[in-house]
């Protein structure tokens, strides 16, 4: 299966990369291709609303590394989104790129079918903090009508290596084998 990674961390070393980076050797060792995007690291823009989505050949007319993601999302047979919580809603470092998934339903590219998985965490010991990471993503794979496979949300996490006195790591190696 082609699995796309879109991560949303500007911390390399940090809690929702370790979990990224177990999901990814475990998918890897499951026969899985994966393509990662670190959406943090890229120059991507939000949404323009211009409705010209796909005029110029490409998922946007404003031309961003979006243009290199949503081929990938357009191939893959999944896509997995991995971040941290940021006040109780998903960071800007990713948002663009799910708000231009939208370029994807103007264009009339046919998406639907993807699985889709969450990895994400946060720093309060509440679930419910990631909340607003949760549910606007469960909402826009239903609208796409992707299959939710699994999430693996881990509370209770903020400095560097957190990650490692959870089961994170450990839950999200495990959802590799749901696709």
């Amino acid at each position: 299966m082609n699995i796309v990674v879109v991560t949303g961390s500007p911390r390399k070393n940090g809690n929702s990369f370790a979990m990224t980076e177990a999901f990814i050797k475990e998918a890897e060792k499951c026969g899985h291709k994966i393509e990662r995007f670190d959406a943090a690291m890229m120059k991507i823009g939000g949404c323009h609303a211009c409705m010209t989505c796909y005029k110029t050949g490409k998922a946007c007319s404003f031309d961003d590394d979006f243009n290199i993601i949503a081929p990938a999302i357009l191939n893959a047979d999944a896509v997995v989104f991995t971040m941290p919580t940021y006040w109780y809603s998903i960071p800007a470092q990713i948002k663009g790129v799910i708000d231009r998934l939208f370029s994807l339903v103007v264009g009339g590219k046919d998406i639907a079918g993807k699985k889709f998985g969450l990895i994400a965490c946060c720093e309060e010991d509440d679930m419910t903090v990631m909340d607003g990471v949760r549910i606007p993503l469960e909402r826009s794979a239903a609208l796409l009508k992707w299959d939710v496979v699994g999430e693996v949300l881990v509370p209770a996490v903020l400095n560097e290596g957190d990650i490692n006195k959870t089961d994170g790591c450990a839950k999200a190696a495990e959802l590799a084998h749901k696709f």
